[in-house]
C-alpha cells in the first residue's frame, strides 16, 4: 500500500493482508495476545488504507519466508460470518453456558466470579477468522472447549490460579483461530479440544496431534 493516498477505502482483501501480517508478529513473539487483539480489531475497523498502515509500521511485512495461508477449506469456510449471538458473559456465584449452534465475536469477555463458566465453540460460527477469548476467572473457573482441528493460543496471567496451556497448537488450514488471554485469582482457565458431537475423539485426545506445538 505503499505510496498510496491514505484517504483511499480500505478493501477487504487490504484489511486481510494487514491481518495475515499481525499473525506472523505474534507468531513470532513481536505481539502479545492482548496487542493482537487490540490491533485485529482496528484492523476490521479501519475504513481508509491511512488507518491501516501504521496497525503494522513497526512489524516486518513478511516472516520467516512464510507464505499466505491457503484458501479456507470448504467445512471451515462456511463457518465464518454473522452477527454475534453474545459478546460476553457473567457468572457471579453461579453459572454461564455457551455452547450449540451460536455465532462467536472476534471478542468475547467471560466473567466467572465465585462461579463458573464453559463455552463451547464445536457447532459454533464465528464473526471472523480470528477470534479472542478474554477469561476472569476469581474464586471461579471457565472452561472452553475448541474444535480438535482449530488453531489455539493460550496466555493469560495465574496468581494463585493458571490457564492450562496444553491445547495450544496449530490447526487445519483455514481453521478457526483461538486466542484465550486474562486473568484468574484463586481459579482457572481450561481450554480443551474436542471433536465434534457424534465424532470419535482423536487418540490424542485433541490436544493438538501433529499440530502440536513444540
Amino acid at each position: 500500500m505503499d505510496g498510496e493516498l491514505p484517504d483511499v477505502r480500505a478493501s477487504d482483501a487490504e484489511r486481510d493482508q494487514i491481518a495475515e501480517i499481525l499473525r506472523d508478529a505474534m507468531a513470532e513473539g513481536r505481539l502479545d495476545v492482548d496487542e493482537f487483539g487490540e490491533r485485529l480489531d482496528a484492523v476490521y475497523q479501519a475504513r481508509t488504507r491511512g488507518e491501516l498502515k501504521p496497525l503494522v509500521a513497526d512489524l516486518p511485512e513478511t516472516s520467516g519466508g512464510r507464505a499466505p495461508d491457503p484458501r479456507p477449506a470448504a467445512g471451515w469456510a462456511a463457518r465464518f460470518g454473522g452477527t454475534p449471538t453474545s459478546r460476553s458473559a457473567l457468572a457471579l456465584m453461579c453459572g454461564f453456558v455457551r455452547r450449540g449452534p451460536w455465532v462467536a465475536p472476534r471478542r468475547f469477555n467471560a466473567v466467572a466470579v465465585w462461579g463458573g463458566g464453559e463455552i463451547d465453540l464445536r457447532e459454533a460460527r464465528f464473526e471472523d477468522r480470528e477470534i479472542v477469548i478474554r477469561a476472569t476467572a476469581v474464586m471461579g473457573g471457565v472452561h472452553i472447549v475448541v474444535p480438535h482441528d482449530a488453531e489455539v493460543t493460550v496466555g493469560g496471567v495465574g496468581i494463585m490460579g493458571g490457564f492450562d496451556p496444553s491445547a495450544s497448537g496449530t490447526g487445519a488450514p483455514g481453521a478457526v483461530r483461538v486466542s484465550v488471554t486474562g486473568l484468574a485469582f484463586w481459579g482457572g482457565v481450561s481450554v480443551e479440544r474436542k471433536a465434534p458431537r457424534g465424532e470419535r475423539q482423536p487418540r490424542d485426545g485433541g490436544k493438538g496431534g501433529p499440530h502440536a506445538l513444540h
